[in-house]
C-alpha cells in the first residue's frame, strides 16, 4: 500500500491500514484539512467536486462530500466529470477551491485528491505545505447541525465546457466539418467516455468508432497513454482507415494520437502541433517543462518568439506561463495549457485546436508530424532506497559535467548541444527519473546509459 503526499496532491493505493494507503480515515483527514484551508485563506465556504470513473470513485466521492458537509461547506457536486471540466466550474461557480478524485494515469488501485485553489488552478508547493500541515495537527473543527453545508448536483457543465471550447478564436469547426474526418477515439473506460464524443459531435465529426468509452473504471489496458498500451487503438486505425486515432487518460487531461498507418504521433508532439498552429495565428512566448521534447523551443524560435522551460509539475508550468506571457504552455506527456480558455492542461481544448491544425494543413497527420523537428526520448528510472542520498549523488553528477550547459531548478538538466539528460526525483513515486534526448534512438539510448552507470558508479563509491 502506498500514500504519497505532495505537490500533485494526496495520492495513494485504495486499502491497507491508515498511513499507509488512501483509506477511508485518510480521506476524511485531507479533505478536512483542505476544506479548512480553503475557508482560512478564502473566507469561501464553497468547493467544486468532480471525478473520474474509478472503481473508488463513489466511495472517495461520497467520503469527501460528506466531510466538507461536515466543515459547512457547500459543495457543488459535477459528478462523473474531468480534470480541466473542474478546473473551469471552479470560478464559473465563484468557489473557494475544487478537489478532482482521480489518480491521473496511475492504474485502477489507485486514486487521489488533486486540489483546486479558487482561480481553479493547482494549488501551490507552499499552499500544499499548509494544507499538509492542518491534516498532520488535525486543525479542523467540524460545524454544528444547524450549520452542515449543503450539496448541488450539477450536471451542465459537460456542455458549458464545450461551449467555452466553441468558442474559442482558433477553433475553426466549420474546417473539421468539411475535412470530414474518420476517427477512432480510446478513452479506458472512464470519464473521458462521455466527454469525447460529445465533443467531437459538436466539431461536426460524425465517423468515430469508440473503443472503451463506457465509464465504468475496468481499464482495459494500462491506463497511461504511452505507445506499448495502446496497440488496440492502433490495430483499429489501420482496420478502419481511419484519418487519425485520439487518445486521452483517466481524467483527461492528457492527449495523444495516432497516425493513420497505426504509427504514434508521439505524446510529446502534441504540445509541439497545438503550440506551431497557435504560434502561425497567435505569436508570442511558449513554456513546457525540463523534461519535454526540445521540438517545442524549435518551433517556438523558428516562429520568431521566446520559448523558457519551467520546472516539472503543471503548477510550475502555470507559474512560468504567467511569468513570461505565454500564450500555449504545457508537458510533454501530451498536456495542453492554453490560457485562452484556462491555466489547466486540456484534452478538449487539444483535440479542437488540433483538429483545426490537421484540418487546415490539408494533409495526413504523419505528413503533419514528419513536418517537425525530429527527436527521441529515452525514459529510464531507478528506484529510491532509504539509504540514498539523492542531494549529495545529484551533485556528485553535476561536479562531473560542470563544464556542460545545466540548470538545477528541478533535479539536474544537463546539455550537450541538441541532445540532453534530466535526472529528477518522481513527484508521486519513489523512484529518480532519467529522461534523454537526441535526434536518433540510439544516442539518447546511449546517453542514458552513460548516466545511469555514472549513479552506479557513485553509489558504489559512497
Amino acid at each position: 500500500m502506498t500514500l504519497i503526499k505532495s505537490i500533485s496532491g494526496i495520492r495513494g493505493t485504495i486499502g491497507g491500514q491508515a498511513g499507509n494507503g488512501l483509506t477511508p480515515i485518510d480521506i476524511v483527514k485531507f479533505t478536512a484539512a483542505f476544506g479548512s484551508w480553503v475557508v482560512q485563506k478564502t473566507g469561501n465556504k464553497k468547493i467544486v467536486l468532480g471525478r473520474d470513473a474509478r472503481i473508488s470513485g463513489e466511495m472517495v466521492n461520497n467520503l469527501v462530500i460528506g466531510t466538507l458537509q461536515g466543515l459547512g461547506i457547500e459543495v457543488i457536486d459535477l459528478g462523473l466529470s474531468t480534470t480541466p471540466t473542474v478546473e473551469v466550474a471552479v470560478p464559473d461557480e465563484q468557489a473557494g477551491g475544487g478537489i478532482i478524485l482521480t489518480a491521473s494515469h496511475n492504474p485502477k488501485q489507485w486514486n487521489a485528491l488533486k486540489l483546486l485553489n479558487q482561480n481553479g488552478e493547482f494549488i501551490s508547493d507552499l499552499d500544499g505545505k499548509e494544507v499538509l500541515d492542518i491534516a498532520e495537527n488535525a486543525a479542523f473543527e467540524f460545524a454544528e447541525v444547524d450549520k452542515l453545508g449543503k450539496v448541488t448536483k450539477n450536471d451542465t457543465y459537460l456542455q458549458k465546457h464545450i461551449d467555452k471550447v466553441l468558442a474559442l478564436p482558433l477553433v475553426d469547426v466549420e474546417a473539421i466539418k468539411k475535412a470530414d474526418f474518420k476517427v477512432v477515439i480510446d478513452c479506458v473506460n472512464s470519464t473521458g467516455g462521455i466527454f469525447i464524443p460529445t465533443l467531437l459531435k459538436a466539431l461536426g465529426v460524425t465517423r468515430v468508432t469508440e473503443l472503451y468509452c463506457e465509464p465504468n473504471g475496468q481499464f482495459p489496458h494500462n491506463p497511461e497513454p504511452l505507445p506499448e498500451n495502446l496497440t488496440a487503438i492502433s490495430k483499429e486505425v489501420q482496420k478502419q482507415n481511419a484519418d487519425l486515432g485520439i487518445v486521452v487518460d483517466p481524467d483527461v487531461d492528457r492527449l495523444c494520437f495516432v497516425n493513420e498507418d497505426g504509427s504514434m504521433f508521439g505524446e510529446e508532439y502534441t504540445l509541439v502541433a497545438v503550440a506551431d498552429y497557435v504560434l502561425k495565428n497567435t505569436p508570442g512566448n511558449t513554456v513546457s517543462n525540463l523534461s519535454s521534447t526540445r521540438a517545442l523551443r524549435d518551433v517556438t524560435e523558428k516562429a520568431g518568439s521566446v520559448y523558457n522551460a519551467s520546472a516539472v509539475g503543471e503548477v510550475n508550468v502555470v507559474n512560468k506561463m504567467k511569468e513570461t506571457n505565454a500564450i500555449i504552455g504545457g508537458e510533454g506527456n501530451g498536456g495542453i495549457i492554453y490560457p485562452e480558455s484556462h491555466y489547466g492542461r486540456d484534452a478538449l481544448v487539444g483535440i479542437a485546436l488540433f483538429l483545426t491544425h490537421l484540418a487546415k494543413f490539408g494533409k495526413s497527420i504523419s505528413l503533419l508530424r514528419s513536418s517537425y523537428p525530429q527527436y527521441h526520448i529515452s525514459k529510464n528510472k531507478i528506484t529510491l532506497t532509504p539509504e540514498m542520498d539523492i542531494d549529495n549523488l545529484l551533485k556528485q553528477v553535476e561536479e562531473k559535467y560542470k563544464n556542460q550547459p545545466y540548470s538545477t531548478i528541478d533535479g539536474l538538466k544537463i546539455e550537450f548541444d541538441k541532445t540532453w539528460v534530466h535526472l529528477r526525483r518522481s513527484n508521486t513515486e519513489p523512484i529518480i527519473r532519467i529522461y534523454s534526448e537526441a535526434e536518433n534512438e540510439t544516442v539518447a539510448e546511449s546517453l542514458a546509459n552513460k548516466i545511469i552507470s555514472d549513479i552506479k558508479e557513485i553509489l558504489k563509491l559512497n
